[in-house]
């Protein structure tokens, strides 16, 4: 990737004894905007630290469109940070809030007022330049934030878990909004979280991380729909792994093989398929899952549209005996890669 906004080389992060980034090599295109998935304490968040400079590597470099920045203080780095607790200041207004990065830098009045309303602009908050933050919502809060952070016009942008504190509902719209903000300014994004609908909803890549590793580097659709390692293929959306004895029973080879639960079909009455028996029923709203206990000894979990409005007869389902289908290209194959990095 020639244009790489942001390059980390062998990067490596301890803290004691306790090696929280073993060694990562990961290039993020200029203007690409890229995810870093994985559970807590899976280096995520350390990897952003080093990124912005308020972590120093043990070993490795970090290179921001080419220059080596890895022992430049923050402010030295054409990077912003925007974090889950916004920090905006209660007592100056929104503008104010937006322009006091510009004001530390001795950026004249007029122009920073002029950058300022054009960053609040960015992220559709015009006219609300006079408002105290506690008089606006979570997400406008958010966008403030965003807006302070892009007021510097930083070539990458570092989002840490920034929704992190909004709602379901309100959350769900900022994701869209966020992706929506990073197309218009263009600017690299580079988004922390261990949200996997998040990653998958906004991300161009996204990088999953485990046990301060980078597992899997792809698109949304490619770490989805071929995982490949069984980390992955358990972490980014549910997968029923079948391994060893069960993998042979019902695959009818060696190996590890994950198959996504919405790719499963449950027959009643079907004679096709691998037998077994529901244990639960979980109703969802939009779907339902059925949790079977295959005859084979393993437990797999198939996933259904609620397309009908009666859901009545759903815990009839509980202990009935039932088949499961699916096509063949389904079967995910993680034995090749399980020991990636």
């Amino acid at each position: 990737m020639s244009d790489a906004a942001i390059k980390l080389i062998g990067l490596k992060k301890s803290f004691g004894a306790v090696e929280a980034v073993a060694g990562i090599d990961l290039e993020i295109a200029d203007g690409e905007f890229f995810s870093m998935l994985g559970p807590s304490g899976s280096g995520k968040t350390t990897v952003l630290r080093m990124i912005a400079g308020f972590e120093l590597p043990t070993a490795g470099r970090v290179e921001l469109s080419g220059r080596d920045v890895t022992r430049l203080a923050p402010f030295e780095r054409d990077v912003n940070t925007v974090f889950q607790d916004y920090a905006l200041f209660p007592h100056l207004s929104v503008i104010e809030n937006v322009e006091y990065g510009l004001k530390v830098r001795k950026v004249p009045r007029r122009q920073r007022r002029e950058r300022a309303e054009e960053a609040l602009a960015s992220v559709r908050l015009d006219g609300f330049g006079q408002r105290r933050p506690r008089e606006m919502s979570g997400g406008q809060r958010q966008r403030v934030a965003l807006a302070r952070a892009l007021v510097n016009r930083p070539k990458v942008l570092l989002l840490d878990e920034p929704l992190g504190a909004l709602d379901l509902k309100l959350r769900e719209q900022m994701q869209v909004e966020l992706k929506q903000i990073q197309r218009d300014v263009g600017i690299t994004f580079v988004f922390v979280t261990h949200d996997q609908d998040e990653a998958l909803t906004m991300s161009d890549r996204v990088a999953v991380f485990d046990d301060g590793r980078v597992a899997q580097v792809g698109t949304p659709e490619e770490v989805y729909e071929r995982p490949g390692t069984p980390f992955v293929a358990g972490f980014v959306g549910t997968s029923n792994l079948l391994t060893g004895e069960a993998a042979r029973s019902v695959f009818g080879r060696d190996g590890a093989y994950a198959v996504r639960p919405e790719k499963l079909t449950l027959e009643v009455d079907g004679e096709a398929g691998v037998p077994g028996t529901v244990a639960e029923v979980i109703y969802a709203g939009p779907v339902t899952r059925f949790v079977v206990d295959l005859d084979a000894g393993a437990r797999m979990t198939v996933v259904e549209q609620n397309r009908r409005t009666g859901t009545a007869a759903l815990g009839e389902m509980r202990g009935k005996r039932v088949r499961l289908t699916w096509h063949e290209e389904h079967v995910i194959s993680v034995k090749e890669n399980a020991d990636a990095a």
